[in-house]
């Protein structure tokens, strides 16, 4: 008998640039929020195909409006 293994479900958006973009409250790797990235584990393959069909949106903008960061002050004198 051949068995094959289950299929392994809609995977992760994750790309390991974990930074979270502070104003929209999305990562700037994958571009979900936190309790989004929170719930991955245990989202069905619906609720994961959802967060995929939002994610194009959110990488444009913030590809399109990034956060300035701010030089760090120079140490006091």
């Amino acid at each position: 008998m051949n068995r094959r293994a289950p299929a392994a479900g809609v995977p992760s958006p994750c790309i390991n640039v974990c930074r979270m973009d502070a104003r929209r409250g999305w990562c700037e790797g994958c571009a979900r929020t936190i309790d989004e990235i929170a719930a991955w584990a245990s989202l069905d393959d619906a609720a994961k195909r959802a967060i995929w069909r939002q994610l194009p949106v959110r990488r444009a903008a913030l590809q399109r409006d990034p956060v300035p960061v701010l030089p760090e002050p120079p140490p006091p004198r």
